[in-house]
């Protein structure tokens, strides 16, 4: 298989984070690329029309997309206890709590596109809140209602939430969310330390 991947993107990490949780790194070839909503990459297009990373192709040249997508596909290929759960509560709550987390890199990367890739004098200051503000509720939530639940066990949940705090770290360090979020910065402090987190970091 290969990977269609940009280190710095969050959503490539949560893949990235899978593969080596299920002991899968060697089935991928990762294959590095840089798109942007105004730089298409041509190969990527040609089997993916949305033009987004991550995207997989598989040992029969089809192709998949979008993380949760590919999340699910390798979940299903291997061995040991699944990272997103086959049925029940538990299945539908924690697929839940890892869309809050993707609504954090959602805004985040917007934010990013907005003070990146537009001019300046053309940035929408409302559209920068509001995005801000959406990551804010999205981790008061956690702090306050969820932080117990991904303490338990590190699962599709806990993979996105932790892609999306690196992320914040790497492209909004001034938040300064940990002062914020007190439970949230220790439970991802103890996260950041598995193999599979250290293994992925996003390059400075």
């Amino acid at each position: 298989m290969t990977l269609y991947f940009n280190p710095a993107s969050p959503f490539s990490r949560k893949v990235l984070i899978l593969l080596h949780e299920t002991g899968q790194t060697g089935r991928v070839h990762l294959k590095p690329v840089n798109v942007t909503p105004v730089n298409p990459n041509p190969e990527v297009c040609h089997d993916n029309p949305s033009g987004k990373i991550p995207a997989l192709v598989l040992a029969d040249d089809n192709v998949i997309h979008d993380s949760r997508v590919i999340l699910d596909y390798l979940d299903h290929q291997h061995v040991g206890n699944p990272l997103i759960p086959r049925e029940g509560p538990s299945r539908w709550r924690r697929l839940t709590l890892a869309s809050l987390a993707d609504a954090i890199l959602d805004a985040a990367v917007l934010i990013r596109y907005e003070t990146f890739l537009r001019p300046e004098e053309k940035q929408w200051n409302d559209w920068l809140e509001n995005q801000s503000e959406k990551i804010a509720r999205s981790l008061s939530y956690f702090e306050t209602e969820a932080v117990t639940e991904l303490s338990a066990r590190f699962d599709i949940a806990s993979i996105s939430l932790a892609s999306g705090l690196g992320y914040l770290d790497f492209r909004q360090p001034d938040l300064g969310w940990r002062s914020t979020y007190p439970r949230l910065a220790s439970w991802y402090y103890e996260i950041s330390q598995r193999p599979s987190m250290l293994e992925t970091q996003t390059p400075v």
